[in-house]
């Protein structure tokens, strides 16, 4: 049975359905849709003007430790959200994600379940539980490395230190994984092609992955490309498959297969980020070129899979719910606060 203080902290409660959903979405696409993210903001401003008029006028401690919370929480936390994701620490949901949390979970919210208090760890010293969230976010995601290594040396795929950051698969299941590679022609790189710039490039020429293995050599020189079509954004679920459809070749096949290999726009990357809209997540054609290369070239390949920064988030939330904020009570029992 619930016993719970406030009524505006069992509405807080919709964000865990919600993250979980869009966490899910995000392992599976990539994608969240920021129309998301605009009813908890809302509910959040609502719940604030609730709780502040409860606060008003300031008359006790308690009255200006809320204030300086929540102003911590609104004023810090939320530029400090937007500044990550423009430097490119944080992707623009994740980033959305956490200004969400600042306005929707400024202070330590309690609930009473028995003789259970929840969290059941005492609030930290600075009592920001948006900043809780994101402390917690961030040690969910150290583990993301170990785990990954762990599944390399399952899979009999161990490198050092590439099993910590990326993982080795098949070619031919590029069509639908995430991230970008982890190699080019010259070698390991942390700047490789990112998979959703393949698809993009795949969709616009009407070619399947399959396609351009099959025939390199000729797919290669740009007088082959006859129709083009919409490139999407990459993402897996835009398409059933990575070329899209079924285009026909056109030259390429059998007036080409010959011909000198040594063109001015070789596979034709710069026309195709000429005429697209945007930068297809800042690929250049020498480095699309390298990709296709890459993927024409091996039978399997080191990827960067990275890892959704709101599937930790998730889990940080649900930790900061249940316990509260790991780091103060890691720094708590040894004594340090």
């Amino acid at each position: 049975m619930f016993g719970i203080g406030t009524l505006p902290d069992l509405l807080r409660l919709v964000v865990v359905p919600v993250l979980a959903w869009t966490a899910w979405r995000d392992i599976r696409t990539r994608r969240v849709p920021n129309v998301v993210w605009y009813p908890l903001a809302a509910l959040g401003l609502a719940l604030l003007a609730w709780e502040l008029f409860g606060h008003l006028p300031v008359e006790t401690v308690f009255d200006r430790l809320y204030l300086i919370r929540v102003g911590v929480s609104v004023f810090f936390v939320v530029p400090l959200s937007y500044l990550f994701w423009r430097l490119g620490g944080f992707g623009g949901a994740d980033a959305k994600a956490l200004m969400v949390f600042a306005i929707l979970l400024p202070t330590f919210p309690s609930y009473t379940v028995g003789e259970l208090v929840f969290p059941l760890a005492d609030p930290t010293r600075l009592g920001v539980f948006s900043m809780t969230v994101l402390t917690n976010t961030v040690i969910v995601g150290l583990a993301y490395p170990l785990l990954l290594a762990v599944r390399n040396l399952a899979a009999g795929e161990f490198e050092f230190p590439l099993s910590f950051v990326g993982r080795r698969v098949p070619v031919s299941s590029l069509s639908t994984a995430h991230g970008r590679l982890f190699e080019s022609p010259d070698g390991i790189t942390r700047n490789g092609l990112d998979l959703d710039a393949l698809r993009m490039y795949l969709r616009w020429r009407g070619l399947s992955l399959s396609d351009v293995r099959a025939n390199p050599e000729a797919l290669r020189n740009p007088e082959s490309i006859g129709e083009t079509f919409d490139p999407t954004d990459g993402a897996v679920h835009r398409a059933t498959t990575d070329g899209g459809t079924e285009a026909d070749l056109g030259t390429s096949a059998d007036t080409v297969e010959d011909a000198d290999t040594d063109f001015d726009d070789p596979w034709g990357a710069a026309e195709f980020l000429d005429e697209i809209e945007g930068s297809a997540y800042g690929t250049t054609p020498e480095k699309l070129r390298g990709g296709l290369e890459l993927v024409t070239a091996r039978e399997a390949v080191w990827i960067s899979p990275g890892i959704p920064f709101i599937v930790p988030m998730f889990v940080g939330l649900v930790v900061a719910l249940i316990y509260g904020d790991i780091l103060f009570g890691v720094l708590r029992a040894l004594g340090i606060v």
